[in-house]
Formats: C-alpha cells, structure tokens, sequence
C-alpha cells in the first residue's frame, strides 16, 4: 500500500501517540461489526475492532436473535453454547386489536432447527462474540476510541484516527469498515447522507414485571391512539410503547400519570403494577428512523449494518439484516483482504448482494407502519381492526417467514 496522505488534524490536536497497521479496521462494535470482525478473524486475517463506548451494554438494543441467525451460528459451530447463556424463547406472535379476532402467528412453522426468536440481552450476544474472536492472536478490540478522521491516499481510504486512551492514535487499513449505526460517523466523514421516508411511529421502551401465569410469547396490544409490544424475557415483560411520530414532548407534558393511564388503556392486564414506572429515568425514547445510503462504500471503505441501511424496529430485523451483512461481506472479501487488495468492484458486489432484501423488507415495514400502525394511532374515537388479509388463513405464515429467515438466507461461505 502507499504511503498515506493523512487528513490534517483539528485544531489544537496533540501528535499522534502511536500507529497500527491491520488488514481490516472495524469502526463499531455492535452485530454487524462483532460478527465481521470473528469471521475475518477466523481467517487469520489481521482486524481491528474499534468502539467508541468503554463496554458493550448499551439499555434497550436490540435483544432479539432470529432463526436465520442461529443458522448463522450453527454453520460457526456455535449455537449450542450460546444457547447455553440466559435466554428466552418466543414462538407465538399475538396480536389482540379492541374488537374482532385477534391475530396469531407461530414460528414453530418454519423449516428450521431454530424455530423461535431467542430474547437475550445484547451485550450479553456481543461479549459472546467477542469473546470467540479473542481466541485469534490476529483479531484486537479496542474500547473506548472515538474515530474522529479517515487517513487517505488520493481518494483511498487507507483507515481511521481516533481519540481515546491518552489521545490521538491512527489505524491504517487495507479495508476501512463503518458498522457504527445510524448515527455512523464512518457515514459522515465520507460525506454519505441516509435517504429515507419518516416512519410515522416513535418508541418508549421501558420494563414492567412479567407473572409467570401470564401467556408467553410476543403480544401486541391495539388501543384508541396507542400500540404497545409486549416482549418475554422471563420474570420481565420489555416493553414498546408505540405513539404517532413527534408525539413525545406532549406525552412528557402530559406526564407520568396520563402515560400509565394509557398504557392500562391499551393494556387493563397491567394495571396492577403500573405504578412501578415512577421516573421518566426509567423509560428510554426511541425516535424510529428508516432509510438507506446510495453508495455502501468508497475505495478502501465499506458501509454495513444501520450506517448503511437504518431499520424502523417494525419487526424487529434490524439485527437480523446487519448480521446478513456481515455475512455476505466476509464471504465476498476474505480473499481480497489475504492478497492484501480489496477493489472497488469487491465492495459494490457486497452492496448489490444486499442491497435488494433491504429493500424489500423496507418495502414491507412501510406498509406494515402506514397500512396498520399509522391508521391504528390515528384510531381514537372509534375502534381500529385488523385489515382484512391478515385475516386470511395463509397469511398467518408470512410474518414468521420474514421475521425469522429473512427474504435470501444467508449461509458462512468463507
């Protein structure tokens, strides 16, 4: 690789304490990044995984593992282990509107050793994972490293600057990968803008108690101007608050008490333990966003995961699709990474692989969110059914279909 022209420093910013040199530099250690990093690494090819936080437990992620990604992890020779940490099983989908018939859907259908969705804690996936890559000398995490610039060459990015742990240090690359989420720095400093529609919902997320009486599964509650998600983890219900878009500062003004009373609303099942929600400390805001980028990548860069393609949490795939792309990266670019060149057509192949599942799986969350959650918050004075499809007998099939496996399945090639 030539010699790197670097981006010149901000003002004001100390000399760069130490240079590394790898053959792929992570920036994020969420799924798409965590499983990249153990796929490469498995490889012997030489990875950094960068991320910007001191740990990996961030409140309310994405706690739910899919079938297609226990596939994922069978074909790693890993699912039974990871199975073997705390988890729930979900494999009933039950949505209950106000009035008429209720809609039910079973995981139990699919043609999968995994028939169910997988409730565990995020961090505790994401220290699994890591944990695996650590076993390879070749593979390094780094907590706590705030990238801050890309290195270049004409117009290759040749890797990263970042802050942290007593200053300024630099990473050079043969590949540069940004999984660093919706709010991708990676994304912004290549100048990259997600384009999308405004899905017409945003989330509070917080925890109630769960009874052990109580149905497991998913539930999914109808009221008049609300929806609410109800998610088993055991001796806990996680719980979605679903609201019209822009709605939270006039539920924060309204406050607490009005909250609970249309959280029994939607929900009478809970009204004996409601109270327990005393602080706003206890419930995280949501603002649900949709969109993808035009271009995945730049010579020497590639974008995965929510920096490439943000997730509504309709359905819950957003794991599920930057998981994929972890997948599909390490299967296209494993061979490039160990003859030490990665060509623009390798990374515009990962984004053509990619690129139409997310589509259309966007394509369904948009008309799941304007065509049932839309009108469903809009219902407030008369109350809200089902559309008529989902009243059809073969489409209780559907869900579970795209929930679980995906549009393609995607199989560890590398």
């Amino acid at each position: 690789m030539n010699n790197p022209t670097l981006v010149a420093p901000v003002a004001d910013t100390p000399e760069i304490l130490d240079v590394q040199q790898t053959d792929c530099c992570i920036v994020g250690g969420g799924p798409a990044g965590a499983v990249l990093a153990l796929l490469l690494a498995r490889q012997g090819i030489k990875v950094i995984l960068l991320e910007v936080h001191r740990d990996l437990d961030r409140d309310f992620r994405g706690d739910t593992i899919h079938p297609s990604t226990m596939e994922i992890m069978a074909e790693l020779g890993l699912a039974e282990r990871l199975l073997a940490l705390p988890h729930t099983k979900i494999s009933e989908i039950n949505i209950q509107p106000p009035s008429g018939e209720p809609f039910h859907a079973d995981f139990r259908s699919l043609n999968t050793k995994y028939p169910f969705i997988t409730v565990m804690p995020q961090v505790k996936f994401l220290e699994f994972i890591v944990a695996e890559a650590e076993q390879y000398p070749n593979f390094q995490a780094i907590m706590g490293a705030n990238v801050q610039e890309l290195v270049t060459d004409g117009d290759t990015i040749c890797g990263v600057r970042y802050r942290g742990h007593g200053g300024w240090h630099e990473i050079r690359a043969v590949l540069t990968v940004g999984a660093d989420g919706r709010h991708s720095k990676v994304r912004e400093l290549i100048g990259e803008v997600s384009i999308g529609n405004t899905p017409p919902l945003d989330v509070l997320w917080f925890r109630l108690p769960r009874h052990q009486s109580e149905p497991a599964g998913l539930s999914g509650r109808i009221g008049k101007g609300a929806m609410m998600a109800l998610l088993d983890r055991g001796d806990l219900w996680q719980i979605a608050y679903i609201f019209p878009k822009d709605g939270y500062q006039q539920i924060r003004h309204a406050g607490l008490a009005a909250l609970r009373s249309s959280i029994v609303a939607t929900a009478p099942e809970l009204a004996n333990r409601v109270e327990l929600l005393q602080d706003w400390s206890q419930i995280a805001f949501l603002s649900v966003e949709s969109g993808r980028v035009d271009r995945w990548y730049r010579p020497g860069l590639l974008l995965i995961g929510d920096a490439a393609h943000t997730m509504s949490p309709v359905a819950g795939v957003g794991i599920t699709y930057a998981i994929q792309d972890a997948v599909v990266a390490a299967n296209l670019l494993s061979q490039p990474l160990k003859s030490g060149v990665v060509k623009v057509a390798n990374l515009a192949k990962v984004q053509r692989q990619r690129e139409l599942p997310t589509r259309i799986i966007q394509g369904f969350q948009s008309i799941a969110q304007n065509r049932i959650v839309a009108q469903a918050l809009a219902t407030t004075d008369t109350e809200f059914k089902l559309p008529w499809v989902m009243r059809l007998p073969w489409f209780r099939y559907l869900p579970p279909r795209l929930i679980g496996l995906g549009i393609f399945p995607v199989h560890v090639r590398c």
